[in-house]
């Protein structure tokens, strides 16, 4: 029997088609300001954060000044198209697992990490089933943003094989949750202004 790969969660993904758009999006509801992150050279993209505490929130987009980009983006952004939502999480790990991708390795700035990320740029079971990322030395990304206000509450992950895709992670973490049916997130948050959900 394969064994479980324990994880744990380390940040969201909010996907855009344009930054700005999906940035304004996400301080409108969560009433914050987000901060900005960098450019993603290797995948044509560009973000901004909030931090959450332990774990942290992205914005992310294709980058239209980035250099002219051969090959699938990641996290699916090629295929995203409508309103900004929910689109991806991303879990720590200590073995990265076929299933998720191979490995790539990343740096921004200071900054250095392994993420898995499947050859065609696609999500496994259509993100029901977390990205792994392995964070080298240095301060977290949580630890290095300003204090938002802002906790997650409950994060779920809508899926038709949830329960497949629940059966083969070992994610210890009250917030985290599988729901069967239609593939999507959601993630309620507390904040200043009492719980907000982006979906």
């Amino acid at each position: 029997m394969r064994s479980l790969m324990p994880l744990i969660l380390d940040h969201l993904a909010v996907a855009c088609t344009d930054l700005t758009e999906g940035t304004a999006w996400v301080e409108a509801q969560l009433g914050v300001k987000m901060q900005l992150g960098g450019q993603h050279v290797r995948y044509g993209t560009h973000n901004t954060l909030l931090g959450l505490g332990d774990i942290y929130l992205e914005v992310i987009a294709p980058d239209p000044e980035a250099a002219p980009f051969k090959g699938p983006r990641w996290f699916g952004l090629d295929t995203f198209t409508g309103s900004p939502r929910p689109a991806n999480w991303i879990c720590q790990t200590e073995h990265f697992d076929p299933i998720a991708g191979p490995p790539v390795a990343l740096t921004r700035g200071d900054l250095a990490w392994e993420l898995s990320v499947p050859e065609d740029g696609s999500l496994p079971f259509a993100g029901a089933y977390p990205t792994l990322i392995q964070w080298k030395e240095g301060v977290h990304p949580a630890k290095r943003l300003p204090e938002s206000g802002c906790r997650l509450t409950n994060f779920t992950v809508s899926s038709p094989e949830a329960e497949k895709v629940r059966a083969m992670i070992d994610l210890p973490d009250a917030r985290v949750r599988f729901v069967n049916g239609p593939a999507g997130f959601s993630a309620t948050f507390e904040t200043s202004a009492g719980p907000r959900t982006l979906s």
